[in-house]
């Protein structure tokens, strides 16, 4: 063959393994559900568990990058400490092994019919669950094929003098061999690529093991790049997790490297024993290395985490999503402190759905991505508490409650829904804003001025609500009432403001439809903190 077509072989070998790898984790995190995030969540109770959730989730994404950018989601919710996210990343690096050991199987005669039996799943059923499955053995055959087209592109290297060289300087100089992992697996973003490439290398007989080996350390140092470039411009809490995973695989390579001629005598005799074939041997290679490194430093997670601390100052800021009050013990024995906490809980979430409603403000004023992330993160933090608070109320129900608690329940539940609302309002404005950004939307600086003016009463109106219901103030509810019928003036004056600008030119007609939206949305806003007001009227009369 020539040139040109080995070249197009190994890229779009590459390519196809890439795309297998991607369909397949894909399909996998459908097949799992929507739970993957959960299991993270539950089962981080201290770093052990960790690693078991993070080898768990990342065998199913098929990617231990996902399973860090999941991580460093949790962290920043509040939901994990960087304790337990250093647990889950060292499980991320013993999951990501999986891939290796799968090509170690060698399938790759039978990667078209596994294709051909993805395909018909895909295409020929309408049930849904059965269309997943077909995206992960597609995506299973499409990773077998793009490895077999990557190593016919890749047999004429072993007769090239320069490659013979360059193996032979990698046995020699291990460093070497590092180096070039590590370039390579940072170039195509993907470790479970890079190391699917050196095995098909070494069963090719292009490199001895002594060679193998050292690329295959550096392919574990190249993997955390991904982590690095997703934590730029990222919270305190990200970049921190980002440097545990460079450093975690950085202390195991630099471990191994000092032992190194009792590891590839391990591996050499493995690989007798066993009947290893080559691929396989790159596989259990890689799965020693980061079990045994996991092991190693996992007593140390602790000083682990006090270093990265050091190395990224700052203060961590997060939005702690898990409820606070519901204590379910209370629910039997006295369901009336049941109703206090969750009433503790609800003003938890109101407090949320305020500091969400600046932080969009301050993202149409600005247009600065930081407050739009902030306003979507609080919008998350209220659809768990929303979540939560509604079982916990739903099994206080059950308990025989006094005509007063009876009363407070029914409010608590309204304004639980309400609040639900405003998040979701707030989410619309933050799209809408994106789509102005994005499409390069013109909107008038006085239209500008007329958003913030609106912005600032309809967060004092909800401001007004939410103190309203920590007090349960009925005075302080009818004021917001009143402050709503000035919401509602504004929005009719805005929009025909507005549609003179449009008529006079002074702004487009797509400016005009974000601009009607937008104001709409925070009229919206405006309404429910008057349910919010009401309810707290009705409970204080009652």
């Amino acid at each position: 063959m020539d040139l040109q077509t080995l070249l197009f072989m190994f890229f779009g070998g590459l390519g196809i393994f890439l795309f297998g790898i991607k369909y397949m984790g894909d399909g996998l995190q459908k097949v799992a559900g929507e739970g993957l995030r959960d299991v993270l969540d539950k089962f981080t109770t201290n770093p052990v568990m960790g690693v078991f959730a993070g080898l768990f989730v990342t065998v199913l994404l098929q990617t231990s990058t996902g399973t860090t950018v999941l991580t460093i989601g949790l962290v920043n919710a509040g939901f994990m400490t960087l304790k337990q996210a250093i647990g889950v990343i060292m499980g991320a690096n013993i999951g990501t092994t999986v891939t290796a050991f799968i090509i170690g199987i060698k399938i790759s005669a039978y990667a078209l019919p596994i294709i051909a039996v993805g395909a018909a799943l895909i295409f020929f059923i309408k049930a849904k669950k059965v269309n997943n499955y077909g995206q992960v053995v597609f995506g299973f055959g499409a990773l077998f094929y793009g490895l077999e087209l990557m190593g016919t592109g890749l047999k004429p290297l072993r007769e090239l003098e320069a490659f013979a060289e360059l193996t032979v300087s990698m046995s020699e100089n291990p460093l070497l061999g590092v180096l070039i992992g590590t370039i390579f697996t940072v170039a195509v973003q993907s470790s479970s690529a890079s190391i699917g490439l050196l095995q098909q290398l070494y069963e090719q007989g292009a490199m001895g093991l002594d060679a193998a080996l050292p690329v295959l350390f550096g392919d574990n140092i190249g993997t955390t790049i991904t982590a690095i470039l997703a934590a730029i411009g990222a919270s305190v809490a990200a970049k921190r997790a980002a440097l545990t995973h460079v450093i975690f695989n950085l202390i195991g390579t630099i471990i191994v490297l000092i032992v190194y001629p009792f590891f590839f005598q391990l591996i050499s005799f493995l690989a007798v024993e066993l009947g290893l074939n080559r691929p396989m041997t790159i596989a259990f290679a890689h799965g020693i290395f980061n079990v045994s490194n996991t092991l190693i430093q996992l007593p140390f997670v602790a000083i682990l985490a006090i270093i990265v601390t050091k190395l990224v100052p700052g203060e961590e800021f997060s939005i702690e999503y898990k409820a606070k009050h519901l204590d379910p013990r209370f629910i039997g024995s006295s369901p009336a402190i049941a109703l206090g906490q969750a009433k503790q809980e609800v003003l938890r979430m109101a407090e949320f759905s305020e500091r969400g409603l600046y932080e969009v403000s301050q993202y149409l004023e600005t247009g600065q991505k930081r407050h739009a992330e902030m306003s979507i993160q609080f919008e998350e933090a209220i659809n768990n508490l929303d979540r939560k608070i509604t079982d916990y109320l739903i099994q206080i129900s059950s308990r025989s409650l006094s005509a007063h608690d009876s009363k407070l329940h029914s409010m608590l539940m309204d304004t639980v829904r309400d609040i639900e609302r405003i998040g979701d309002h707030i989410e619309n404005i933050v799209e809408l804003k994106d789509y102005q950004k994005v499409n390069k939307v013109h909107i008038s600086e006085t239209a500008l001025d007329d958003l913030r003016e609106m912005s600032e009463l309809t967060l004092s109106t909800l401001r007004e609500a939410i103190q309203s219901l920590e007090l349960i103030d009925s005075d302080m509810a009818r004021s917001v009432l009143e402050k709503e019928e000035k919401i509602d003036k504004m929005e009719r004056k805005l929009r025909k403001q507005h549609i003179q600008r449009v008529n006079d030119g002074k702004c487009s007609g797509s400016a005009g439809i974000v601009f009607v939206d937008i104001v709409s949305n925070l009229e919206r806003i405006g309404d429910h903190s008057v349910n919010i007001a009401e309810a707290v009227i009705g409970e204080d009369n009652y």
